[in-house]
């Protein structure tokens, strides 16, 4: 029982790491779109501090999460459970849009272009993926 409340912990704070993480990112490539062109020394900074960050911070927080998260869930014998399915599912979504968010910030490494205009929701979503996946969790419906 101790050993499974420290991987929680871990778990739970990787997570929170992840997701602030993403959040940034989806900030910092919403600012970019929305400043296009106006203080462009300013904003090269912003966005590579913002990329250092996610490739040192969170992405090795997603993967600690990953992996705590499918030991956690192999030690209580959950994969039969449709509620972490669904989990997995949002978790995935997430990952992918961490990896999007990520080569987004990539190149526009002293670029002109100008995002996705789809990724100006992508703060939003992952704190929509981080409540629904904290409602399965919690009340584990089905």
């Amino acid at each position: 029982m101790q050993v499974y409340l420290w991987l929680k912990a871990l778990h739970v704070a990787a997570t929170m790491t992840w997701i602030s993480g993403t959040v940034v990112a989806g900030l910092a490539v919403a600012s970019r779109m929305a400043c296009a062109g106006i203080q462009a020394e300013q904003d090269r900074s912003f966005l590579a501090v913002v990329r250092r960050w996610d490739r040192s911070v969170s992405l090795p927080a997603m993967l600690l999460a990953w992996a705590l998260g499918i030991v956690m869930a192999m030690q209580a014998g959950w994969f039969s459970s449709p509620w972490l399915m669904i989990k997995l599912a949002i978790v995935g979504a997430l990952a992918a849009l961490h990896g999007v968010l990520s080569g987004t910030l990539l190149r526009l490494n002293g670029s002109a272009d100008q995002p996705s205009a789809i990724l100006l929701y992508a703060a939003p979503a992952a704190i929509l993926g981080v409540v629904m996946i904290a409602i399965l969790v919690v009340t584990k419906p089905f």
